[in-house]
């Protein structure tokens, strides 16, 4: 596409992604200094289309950006009122008492909240300042300046050929250039990974790692809804198979958030995650509560894992990278939202300071160094050894060594020093032959659903004649490598369905891509073990059309 002619426009800041992290910034730039052009750049079809989280909020990040929240009406409508933490077995349940756990794990002034609908609520507010915000306008590319710094991006491009090439139909689409630009695609965004393998951000950090977040709301018998209700399971089904746990929130309206997290450096190449969650249903207890209701809506979403260790460098010359681009979860918190939006201003100020200095296209390092020294690295300091606990020694060291961890930090030291990760995600699977098959109950149809019935929850649509996002580096690894060493996981590893190996008499296996399936949760970019997969932005709009996610 290089060779296209393009309109370009001029702002003073581009931002890709109109997420907590990408608004944030907006609206502090805008805060900070009226005049600035600022552009927001939404591959949804509208802003919170794209957004899942869990997501019980600390808005600590809110108060900072908008004090008076409240007044203007932030859809932060269900404080946390209770906070349960259960050990599951196949039967029965465990409560974890909270008194020994670390007070940052502590719920307290936390809000139940739809990210989607707050992110819907943070772009009103940064129209009202004058941002500009276009959703439906996926960025496809980066556009480099003549010293190699990042000057803006592409975007809108329309009406590809299914190869790729250009046809009668094709929009180009046009170029946005800025003094700076922001990257707050999510996880495991493409342009994100672009820039931190173009300028090798991640040298000397520690491997990112991640885990696959799926979601479903359910609207529950009135009975047994208990509005503010937090909780946290681990255990089974999982068991010694992967890290993970579910959580259910009590929202408004009898609604619940269910969701399961499962961690992506697991082994066995047969575990299934989307159909561990679905069994997670029939535990007794969770069943219990979700007896007489239905379900109303499904999403499934990568989640940054790594944490403190794992930061890549987060600025290029002429770009940023915020929030989940660069991966801010606190995972035994399960929280991220807080410290993406404190991104995002931090971001902004170190832009409206070098502006203001009239510079453009370089480095802000003060962003870096207020992300590291500032209140996220401090929040993430705290909490870094947790994943790598669980990853090399499991749940119960986790729940033990790693809340000592977290308790002596609280007072200001490690034991345990900074504990790395090792491997990646994809390198962590191992052959199929040196694990079990695992058997999974039918689904109900009652309490768990097959995956494409349930990504129809998901209001998930491509248009067929593009060209595939999802790209193999080469077409052969499928059937040639990975199915008869990994017995080819893509199968179960994608929540969405996306993946299949079909059989036919007298044929050969064949790997066939339904792109039309795709939730863009990413996870196949980060398992696939061969790393063949690459998932790129299909054009503007498409993908999942989450409600309230």
């Amino acid at each position: 596409m290089a060779e296209i002619e393009r309109e370009a426009m001029e702002y003073d800041v581009v931002i890709v992604g109109a997420g907590p992290a990408g608004l944030s910034a907006a609206i502090r730039l805008k805060q900070l200094d009226a005049d600035l052009n600022v552009v927001v750049l939404e591959k949804g079809s509208e802003v919170g289309a794209h957004i899942l989280s869990g997501a019980v909020l600390d808005p600590s990040g809110l108060n900072k950006l908008i004090p008076d929240w409240k007044e203007k009406g932030a859809p932060l409508n269900v404080p946390v009122e209770a906070d349960n933490f259960y050990m599951l077995g196949e039967a029965g349940e465990i409560r974890i008492p909270n008194f020994p756990m670390p007070p940052l794990m502590n719920n307290h002034g936390n809000y139940i909240v739809s990210m989607g609908n707050v992110c819907r609520w943070m772009a009103e507010q940064a129209e009202e300042l004058g941002v500009e915000i276009f959703p439906g306008m996926a960025c496809s590319e980066l556009v480099y300046g003549d010293n190699g710094e990042v000057k803006g991006v592409v975007a809108g491009v329309f009406g590809l050929e299914a190869d790729g090439s250009i046809g009668e139909g094709t929009e180009p689409g046009m170029e946005l250039h800025g003094k700076y630009v922001f990257i707050s695609e999510g996880v495991r965004g493409s342009l994100a990974k672009e820039i931190i393998g173009k300028y090798d951000l991640q040298k000397g950090k520690e491997p990112q790692k991640f885990g696959l977040g799926m979601k479903e709301i359910w609207e529950i018998d009135p009975a047994k809804h208990k509005e503010g209700t937090v909780t946290h399971t681990m255990g089974w089904p999982l068991g010694s198979n992967a890290g993970g746990g579910s959580f259910i929130y009590h929202m408004e309206n009898n609604q619940i958030f269910i969701g399961f997290v499962v961690h992506l450096n697991y082994k066995n190449p047969h575990l299934f995650p989307y159909m561990e969650f679905q069994r997670l249903k029939h535990h007794p207890m969770v069943a219990e509560l979700l007896e007489g209701g239905k379900r109303v809506a499904y999403g499934a979403r990568a989640i940054s894992e790594g944490g403190f260790q794992s930061m890549p460098k987060m600025v290029a010359p002429g770009a940023a990278l915020l929030g989940c681009s660069v991966g801010m979860v606190n995972v035994p918190r399960i929280k991220g939202n807080h410290n993406a939006m404190l991104s995002g201003m931090a971001a902004a100020e170190a832009a409206v300071a070098a502006i203001k200095e009239g510079r453009s296209g370089d480095e802000l390092n003060d962003y870096e160094t207020e992300v590291r020294t500032g209140a996220i690295g401090k929040d993430l300091k705290k909490v870094r050894n947790v994943k790598p606990i669980w990853s090399k020694w499991g749940l119960t060291a986790s729940l033990m060594l790693g809340g000592l961890d977290m308790w002596t930090n609280t007072l200001g030291f490690s034991l345990l020093g900074t504990l790395g990760h090792g491997k990646n995600d994809a390198d962590a699977t191992e052959a199929a032959d040196k694990h079990k098959i695992i058997d999974y109950p039918k689904p109900d149809g009652k309490l768990s659903f097959d995956r494409l019935t349930n990504v129809s929850f998901a209001m998930t649509n491509h248009e067929e004649s593009q060209p595939c996002h999802l790209r193999l580096g080469d077409d052969s690894i499928p059937v040639g490598v990975n199915l008869p060493k990994y017995a080819e996981p893509a199968q179960r590893y994608c929540p969405a369905g996306v993946y299949e190996i079909v059989e036919e008499e007298g044929k050969d296996p064949r790997f066939v891509i339904n792109f039309q399936n795709c939730v863009h949760c990413k996870t196949c970019d980060i398992k696939d073990p061969s790393q063949n997969i690459t998932w790129v932005t299909p054009q503007g709009g498409d993908g999942p059309n989450y409600p309230n996610m």
